[in-house]
């Protein structure tokens, strides 16, 4: 093949972008490197996306350099009056996590179009910051912004982490007043809103008015009716949504499985984790056997909990072995807690939640030798003592 130009190879980098390849991208923009090929404005804001997709905070850092360094010098277009840029690296800092750099370089910027509000509206309410992101949405409007369908998940996603109901229902009447009323996307993250703040009669009635219910929104009231404690009607909806031909994913699957632990349903947990892969193909990954896990140990079958740990295909995490630990304090059985205790020590945890159950089952069975060890752990590594252990499903 004759040798690429910046337009050939800006035009792949561009191709893996779009089909969300971030990773390959920038395997091709390190290639066009070493064979001396320089980039563009398109190449970068292109390989800048991809540092956002993947996280790669060390090379979004690398074309920032480049485009302060000797990105522009040759048309002399500079960076703060290029927009597209500006916020191309704006957000890449702001899906990288680096929240202070994005916001500042958000500041500096002498003119802001309504890509670059999204990216930091949205890096704080992914970085658990959903205070501030609803703050810079106040200040988006007074600069005669108006949300697009990425404000509107951000905002309604932050509502939910605030349990903001009353801000949640006045985003529910601008989307009902505008065309983002058939929006699937948007009315889907109402529907996950109003059931992750507890109004799971909302949330089925928009899933009643949906015209087209697909997978993620199946999905989302699954779990809505989950978190509420709703086990069995979740349960029926999952039934119902098989029998509409949708088919579940992994996510579907962790809400189904929790739903089981919640009511206890031991058996129908093990068909329907044995269904995921009979019926759809779907390898059961930690957090389905975290709540397989969850399910034997809160209904007193530890040895058939321990069993299913012992045959899992990867290496059980910290949240696996604190729900067999807590199954061994429900129902005192010290002998399974020793050898689950042993495999903890060997993670060395920074929460103190498993050192204290260990030291609480301990105390129940009279051995002060192992309940002195347990405290003496905590106060050696400073742990923050938290009285539980739970699975949470977010």
């Amino acid at each position: 093949m004759p040798q690429r130009n910046v337009v050939a190879w800006t035009t792949l980098i561009a191709g893996y972008v779009d089909s969300y390849r971030g990773g390959e991208a920038i395997r091709l923009f390190r290639e066009m490197d070493v064979e001396n090929v320089e980039p563009n404005e398109v190449t970068l804001a292109n390989v800048l996306a991809a540092c956002g997709q993947c996280r790669d905070l060390e090379t979004g850092r690398f074309v920032h350099g480049i485009v302060e360094r000797i990105g522009f010098r040759s048309n002399g277009i500079n960076l703060s009056m290029n927009i597209v840029l500006s916020t191309a690296i704006l957000d890449m800092y702001a899906k990288c996590g680096s929240l202070d750099v994005a916001r500042e370089l958000f500041n500096e910027m002498s003119s802001r179009n309504l890509v670059a509000w999204n990216s930091m509206i949205g890096a704080y309410n992914q970085y658990g910051k959903p205070s501030e992101a609803l703050e810079l949405f106040v200040d988006m409007k007074n600069a005669g912004f108006s949300p697009d369908e990425a404000t509107l998940l951000s905002l309604l996603g932050a509502s939910a982490k605030l349990g903001a109901l009353l801000l949640g229902q006045g985003l529910h009447a601008y989307v009902e007043k505008t065309s983002y009323g058939n929006d699937v996307a948007v009315v889907t993250a109402l529907m996950d809103m109003y059931g992750k703040i507890g109004d799971t009669k909302s949330a089925l009635r928009i899933f009643d008015g949906l015209p087209r219910k697909d997978k993620l929104s199946w999905t989302s009231l699954i779990m809505g009716l989950v978190l509420n404690g709703q086990s069995e009607e979740a349960l029926s909806l999952f039934d119902k949504m098989q029998r509409n031909g949708v088919t579940p994913d992994h996510i579907t699957y962790i809400g189904v499985l929790c739903a089981c632990s919640y009511a206890g349903l031991v058996d129908e947990g093990f068909k329907h984790f044995m269904s995921m892969k009979d019926l759809y193909g779907l390898e059961p990954m930690e957090e389905h056997y975290g709540c397989m896990v969850d399910l034997l140990s809160r209904a007193g079958r530890l040895k058939e909990a321990e069993g299913l740990v012992e045959r899992m295909p990867m290496k059980p995490n910290l949240a696996i072995w604190g729900a067999l630990l807590m199954g061994c304090e429900i129902h005192e059985n010290v002998d399974i807690a020793d050898t689950v205790g042993r495999h903890v020590m060997e993670l060395r945890p920074e929460s103190g939640g498993v050192y204290v159950l260990l030291s609480n089952i301990y105390a129940r069975a009279k051995r002060w030798l192992e309940v002195s060890s347990a405290r003496e752990l905590i106060k050696e590594q400073r742990i923050e003592r938290t009285y539980g252990w739970s699975l949470i499903v977010t």
